[in-house]
């Protein structure tokens, strides 16, 4: 059960483990492509079908809903020993959690009870944490609470969002499998009381660059919006989006958000950042250099 990228490789695992992949749940197709007129299936169903796994798209898994209640007994009627979970986009009532023999496991992006919730990834970067992981969680009808059997680490220094996920994703395929291949190795450990916190779904408006933040928060935030939806400031009446800036250890007070040289420099309310991957509105990602050759953005210029 799951969606986006994040999930395929954990798909891609199980199958070539040789598990009996019964089913493969996802979010319906949405609209896309160029205009948004075409209906385009989630990375999963494209996967799952290519591994001729049977797709199945419900709305919803609520009883009071006649669609919902039709999904919980198509569900239940797999007859499933196990429900793999990563980044599926559905709440699972009880009545689902509870259908397999085994219960439902979940691979989750982060060090539990540390970033429960939707954003784990970007949430653990824009806090400046030293590390984070995945881990294979027993899922219960609590928001990521239940007692996890297998965890892996790894550092974040330096990783956008798109890196840690691709990462935390291979990693999670991997730990999945290596449970499912026994789960009595691997009990069920209840998660520490202390240390919850929730990482919320990232909100669009997050993503404008505010220069009234230190640059070592300036240059998180970049890395947390990389690649989606992309950190980005305006000018000219265009927004440009930043993918990759360097911390500059230079201080100019009362300049922040100030372009300081002709190279795009920028002022923060703590030292100063300097673009280094940019993209335009409609226009592919280029150095900040090549960008300054046709838009210029010249020293004193308030961002």
């Amino acid at each position: 059960m799951g969606t986006p990228d994040f999930a395929v490789p954990v798909l891609e695992a199980l199958a070539a483990a040789g598990h009996d992949v019964v089913a493969a749940y996802c979010q319906p197709a949405r609209p896309g492509g160029r205009r948004g007129r075409e209906l385009v299936p989630s990375p999963v169903q494209v996967r799952a079908e290519t591994l001729g796994i049977e797709v199945r798209t419900p709305v919803s898994f609520k009883a009071s809903l006649p669609e919902g209640l039709a999904a919980r007994e198509a569900f239940a009627a797999l007859s499933a020993d196990v429900a793999v979970v990563a980044a599926y986009g559905l709440i699972l009532p009880r009545a689902v959690l509870e259908a397999p023999r085994l219960g439902c496991l979940n691979v989750h992006g982060s060090l539990l009870p540390r970033w429960r919730g939707a954003a784990p990834v970007q949430r653990a970067i824009l806090a400046g944490d030293a590390e984070t992981g995945v881990g294979i969680m027993q899922m219960e009808a609590g928001l990521d609470t239940g007692p996890v059997r297998l965890e892996g680490r790894t550092p974040i220094v330096g990783k956008t969002a798109g890196d840690l996920t691709s990462e935390l994703s291979a990693m999670g395929a991997r730990l999945m499998v290596e449970v499912l291949g026994d789960l009595d190795a691997y009990p069920a450990r209840p998660q520490p009381e202390e240390g919850v916190t929730y990482a919320a779904k990232i909100d669009k408006v997050e993503a404008r660059i505010d220069f009234e933040r230190s640059a070592v928060e300036v240059e998180r935030l970049v890395r947390a919006m990389n690649p989606a939806p992309g950190a980005w400031f305006e000018h000219a009446g265009e927004r440009v989006k930043v993918l990759a800036a360097d911390v500059l250890p230079f201080s100019f007070l009362g300049c922040e958000g100030l372009t300081v040289n002709g190279e795009l420099t920028i002022g923060c309310g703590d030292g100063a950042i300097r673009p280094t991957l940019v993209q335009r509105a409609g226009r592919g990602v280029t150095s900040a250099e090549e960008m300054l050759r046709g838009f210029a953005i010249p020293s004193g210029t308030q961002l």
